[in-house]
This record gives C-alpha cells, structure tokens and sequence, in this order.
C-alpha cells in the first residue's frame, strides 16, 4: 500500500503523458454505451473470444500451457481434466465468468481476493492461502545466472499489509485522491509488491484489474482480453514493475512507470474493440474478421502459430482458409513451406 499511501499526500501534479491517457481513456468511456448497443451476436462472438484469450494468456504468462486443441472445450465444455495446467486453466475461466456475471456487486476485498487465488490455483494445498514464508523475485537467465529482482512483504507480515491496503483503496476511491485509474493502478502495484500468495499472484493481479475495471464502468475488458494485452507487451510489464518498485518499501519509489503502463493497456484494448466492433460485418463472419484483424496488426512476418496465439478460440483450418484468400488475392505471401514457414503481407494489402 506503499503507493497508495503516497497518493493519499494528494500530489500537486501527475506528469503529461497519465494526463493524456487519462483524456483518452475518458473519451473512451463516453463512446462506451454506443459500441455496446451493437448487434448482440457481433458482442457475443467478442465476449467469448476474449474469455478464451484471458484464460490462456494470464496463464501462458506464468508458464501454464494447454492443448490449443482444447483451450475451447476447456472454456466452454466440461471435459474431464487432464492436468494441473488444465485445472489452472479452468479454475481461471470460474474466476473471470465470477467477474462478468457478479463484476459491479463484487466487492475489492480480501475475501474476494482469497476466492480469486482459491479459483485460479485449483485444487492445490495453499489455494486460497496467503504465503507462509518468505520468499524472494527471482529472475534467471539462460546462462543460469540467478539475481533477485524485488524482495517481496514478508510472510508474516503480510495479512497487515492486505488489511490497510483495502483500507486505503475505499478511502482513496471516496476522497478522491487522484483520479480513480490511478488509484486502480496503484492498487495493483502496491498488490503486486506486497505478493500476499505463495504462487499465483501475478493472475490474481489481473482478476483485480478486470474486477476494478468493471467497478469504475470501464468494461472494455469482456470484449477484449486485457491479459492478452499484457501478454503482448510482457516484455514492458516486467521493465516498467521493476522500476515502479524499486524503493518501494521506503515509500520513495516512482509509480508512474507502472501506472502509465495500465493506462496504456487499457486506452490499447478500447482502440482494438472499437475496430473490431467496425470491422464485424456479420455473426456468420465474426471469427474470420478476427483472424484479418491480428493479421493486420502484424507489422513483420509471422506464422500461422502466431496467429493462432491470438485467436485460440478460432480453429486451424479457418486461419489456413482465410490466408489462402489472402494469397489467391495478392494481399499476402508465404516465405517458405510447412507449419513454421513465415507469412507476409504485400503491397495490395490495405
């Protein structure tokens, strides 16, 4: 809550680059209700693919990885679960369809949080727990180099720190602090440096996110996966964490890395759901204009693999099916042969 705790001096000035994203981010809002009057078969198709995008991206982060043959029966069915990485999975998909279901009544709680971690880390001792010892950030490199990255609250220290950090998240969202995105953000910083679970925390974080999202009335995150955001730029989400707590304990630390960082992902997500609310045509071609819509993002060449990172929800004969138009027509080009040959787009594409 070290971050909250700053903001509670309520500083005089935030720098110009929150300022802006805040303005965007406004204007965003204000477009909110137009975008979600739209065909509720065009949003249906969204809500699902962004639940599946979540799902797997939050844990693909950490290192969770499933058959992308079942990511779909996973989200939607109820097959019988191969392993932990499938439990994970789908105690996710609980958490998230808690969120969009119960979101604006779900209160920012410690029992909410301790339900959340229970959800994502499925049927495991300390699901549900917070940690019991100590434990460092560790970061290690391919040449088996190890450093510590952040030194986390310690165990038993941390039910205190949970306790006042709920506490200066309702005082700081009543008082007005700073503006309430800032202060969401900040939340998830301070959550993150206090790192309150064993394991998991990194997933509950994201949980909080969509939920305070929700509480705030910016919803762009069930039509588009927030956590597949983060996944994307997950290079930027560990640089910017880094530096945001970096003298965290001291309360000296530099927040704005970090909440500029939320800001960026969120005014990111309601650029894609506005063009993607543009370029669905029709139901029956929503999941076809998905796949055009991650093609056209890709600056570089990619692989069908890639595409299929970003669309789990979309099936491997249909992304096949729609670069096969693309090269019949000129718009794309494959540079090689087989599964990992790499795609390009050409001049004709626009």
């Amino acid at each position: 809550m070290m971050t909250l705790r700053q903001f509670s001096l309520k500083p005089e000035s935030i720098p110009a680059s929150t300022s802006w994203y805040l303005a965007d981010l406004g204007e965003a809002r204000g477009k909110q209700d137009l975008f979600t009057k739209q065909s509720p078969q065009k949003l249906k198709v969204l809500r699902e693919n962004a639940m599946i995008e979540s799902a797997v991206s939050s844990n693909r982060i950490e290192g969770v990885t499933v058959d992308q043959t079942r990511i779909r029966t996973l989200v939607f069915g109820k097959p019988v679960l191969r392993d932990r990485d499938e439990e994970e999975v789908r105690g996710y998909r609980d958490a998230l369809k808690l969120i969009h279901e119960q979101g604006k009544n779900l209160p920012v709680s410690e029992e909410t949080i301790l339900n959340f971690h229970r959800l994502c880390r499925g049927d495991i001792w300390d699901a549900g727990k917070y940690k019991e010892r100590d434990g460092d950030i560790i970061e290690r490199y391919a040449n088996g180099r190890e450093r510590i990255r952040f030194k986390p609250v310690e165990a038993t220290k941390t039910p205190t720190f949970m306790h006042d950090l709920m506490e200066m998240w309702d005082r700081c969202i009543f008082e007005r602090w700073v503006h309430p995105l800032i202060a969401m953000a900040a939340f998830n910083l301070d959550f993150l440096c206090i790192h309150p679970f064993r394991d998991g925390n990194g997933r509950v974080s994201r949980l909080l996110l969509l939920l305070q999202c929700y509480h705030l009335v910016y919803e762009v995150g069930r039509y588009i996966s927030l956590e597949r955001l983060i996944e994307q730029n997950k290079d930027r989400y560990y640089e910017t964490l880094e530096q945001s707590s970096d003298r965290w304990h001291e309360g000296k630390h530099n927040p704005w890395p970090y909440v500029n960082y939320i800001l960026y992902t969120l005014k990111t997500g309601y650029r894609e759901f506005e063009e993607r609310v543009g370029q669905i045509t029709s139901p029956k071609g929503a999941k076809t204009e998905l796949v055009l819509s991650v093609i056209r993002r890709h600056l570089s060449p990619f692989r069908i693999s890639d595409i299929q990172k970003e669309c789990p929800g979309v099936s491997l004969d249909l992304i096949r099916s729609v670069l096969k138009n693309l090269r019949s027509s000129g718009k794309v080009k494959c540079l090689g042969r087989g599964q990992s040959a790499e795609w390009e787009k050409t001049a004709k594409w626009k």
